[in-house]
């Protein structure tokens, strides 16, 4: 009877083995956030709340900068223009006494003379903002900066695609075209 109760109790210390192996194995195998999930997703919520806090505080940060650089830019083309427009006040002056000068006492050259120091210095006030005349008077013809309204006969294969008259100067400011030259052409048929 022994010999069966021993094998009776080495079945019951197997079987004791084997529910312990594998009570083992499922305390090595389980998540911990399975068994109280509850923290883990309070934590997921809270760093999502947070990511959302930050990127709408992100958002308002962007909005608020573009709002001011565009502020700021039209701030600045309105100085500028400013600038522009006091510069010019002492030649709209001397216009206005030209303007308004009696044409009983006054001959034609003064008035031309005037006029042309009235010129002289707008076109200064202008250049020192960054105005450029372009006048190619017998300068090779260069359709980057200029126009052709019209062409003449040239009297020599030289002449060829050389202005000859322009009807019109053309503007550029800092270097952009703002108007091209209107002009006529010289071309060979020789």
């Amino acid at each position: 009877m022994r010999s069966q109760h021993d094998n009776d109790g080495s079945q019951d210390d197997a079987d004791d083995i084997f529910s312990d192996d594998a009570q083992q194995g499922e305390r090595e195998f389980s998540d911990p956030q399975t068994e109280n999930p509850k923290p883990a997703v309070d934590g997921a919520h809270q760093e999502l709340a947070d990511q959302r806090d930050r990127y709408l505080r992100l958002a308002a940060e962007y909005d608020n900068f573009r709002k001011r650089t565009a502020k700021e830019r039209t701030d600045i083309a309105a100085r500028a223009q400013a600038d522009i427009l006091r510069s010019l006040l002492d030649a709209l002056d001397d216009l206005g006494r030209f303007a308004h000068l009696d044409p009983a006492v006054t001959d034609s050259a003064t008035v031309v003379e005037g006029a042309e120091m009235v010129e002289r210095k707008l076109f200064k006030v202008l250049a020192s903002a960054g105005l450029e005349v372009v006048n190619p008077q017998d300068q090779p013809f260069d359709p980057t900066d200029q126009e052709a309204v019209a062409t003449e006969p040239a009297l020599s294969r030289e002449d060829d695609h050389m202005v000859a008259k322009v009807f019109q100067q053309g503007y550029k400011f800092n270097g952009q075209l703002l108007r091209p030259a209107r002009v006529v052409v010289k071309q060979w048929n020789g």
